[in-house]
């Protein structure tokens, strides 16, 4: 990339990561793809408290909320969204050894009854392995006991289908709704820290099929490719609207496979483009279609605070202009003290969970609050890019 496209783009970056956004996948959650059959990237901490886990490697029928049971996901090392960075990548801190509470926080959330937290992640991997860990209370009853999106960051085609259903019909068997992002579109990320998906368009229809075919029957929320249209400058006008066709034709196909999938589009977030101008881009994409569409989702990943994001995802969809049926979910897992200053991108302190996941929001076409990125994964700065950092948990848990 050269001259003025590549001037650009960094201007792009840098905006995106003064808002907090992340560079989405790399450095972000090692993303829960699951791997084939679970390559998961494991959290065992082998001396029972350091800070570092260790990678092992339409609108259709709407869901009915009822009262409040548990999420979280299996993995390939691949790549989340997290917080776009606006300068070089930082240096990993050294170890911390295990702190004591600070407080005694509050009483946990109530847990989801009808979302889905899958039983591998790495934040069970860590608390299953660390009963002594002083932390471990809070770690497991604020964050591992929450369900949790269950990212599939990998382009495998020859497993992708199996790895999906057993997501879907294990959630369905259990009665209750998973969250599932598919995260393979080709030049993710720009080519940035979260590089990487399917070789090309072509390949990646053929994944999404694959994908779609996992789906089985039940109800099942679909985050659909993170970033995929809030970051797209990168890219050539020709480059875009063959994007915009392959994600609508994704969308299709993901709804056809399953009436009851609700697929919802890459809204970006409050701090970034303005809701005109990504409206613009998801009408292209097919996001104002409801036989491709239920609506959008804003910050994956990142860390704007609620009221901002149900504001921001009203006008965004006030000017995609669809179906009145069209609404919106909000990725609520860091942002319960809004977005740090100055573009802070990498495990910035003093951040907090924002609003445990639910399907019940009380808000105007407000469908859910998520948490698509998964809370103690590092984006790179206290721990390894996208493994569970229990110190970083646990600064979550209690705004630290």
């Amino acid at each position: 990339m050269s001259g003025p496209r590549a001037q650009r783009l960094a201007e792009r970056r840098k905006r995106r990561g003064r808002t907090g956004r992340g560079a989405m996948a790399a450095a972000a959650s090692v993303v829960v793809a699951v791997g084939t059959v679970t390559g998961f990237v494991n959290a065992l901490d082998q001396d029972g408290g350091t800070d570092e886990a260790r990678p092992t490697v339409t609108r259709s029928p709407s869901l009915q909320p009822l009262p409040a049971g548990p999420s979280a996901s299996p993995s390939t090392t691949s790549a989340s969204p997290s917080p776009s960075k606006s300068s070089s990548k930082p240096s990993p801190k050294a170890k911390a050894t295990p702190k004591a509470p600070k407080t005694t926080a509050a009483a946990a959330p109530a847990v989801s009854a009808r979302l889905y937290r899958h039983n591998d992640s790495q934040v069970l991997d860590w608390v299953r392995a660390n009963r002594s860990d002083p932390r471990r209370p809070l770690i497991e009853s604020r964050i591992a006991d929450q369900p949790a999106a269950v990212w599939f960051a990998d382009y495998t085609p020859s497993t992708i289908t199996s790895r999906v259903r057993a997501v879907t019909s294990t959630a369905a068997a259990s009665g209750r709704v998973p969250v599932v992002v598919p995260y393979a579109i080709p030049n993710r990320d720009c080519g940035g820290a979260s590089q990487g998906g399917a070789p090309d368009l072509g390949a990646y229809d053929g994944w999404i099929d694959k994908f779609a075919a996992g789906l089985g029957s039940g109800e099942v929320i679909v985050v659909l490719e993170p970033d995929s249209l809030a970051l797209i400058d990168c890219l050539s006008a020709g480059d875009r609207a063959r994007r915009y066709a392959s994600l609508a034709r994704a969308g299709r196909v993901l709804k056809a496979a399953n009436p009851r999938a609700r697929v919802y589009y890459d809204a970006g977030h409050s701090g970034w483009n303005a809701a005109a101008a990504q409206a613009a881009r998801l009408r292209q994409a097919g996001a104002a279609s409801a036989a491709s569409s239920d609506g959008v989702f804003t910050n994956v990943s990142n860390f704007h605070r609620t009221a901002e994001e149900a504001a921001y995802a009203r006008q965004v969809l006030s000017a995609l202009a669809g179906p009145s049926s069209l609404g919106a979910v909000i990725d609520t897992s860091r942002n319960g003290n809004g977005a740090p200053a100055e573009g802070e991108w990498c495990d910035p302190a003093g951040r907090k969970l924002g609003q445990a996941p639910t399907l019940r929001t009380g808000q105007s076409r407000i469908d859910a609050y998520l948490w698509v990125k998964l809370p103690g994964e590092s984006d790179g700065c206290k721990g390894a890019p996208g493994t569970f950092t229990p110190g970083y948990a646990y600064d979550l848990v209690t705004g630290g």
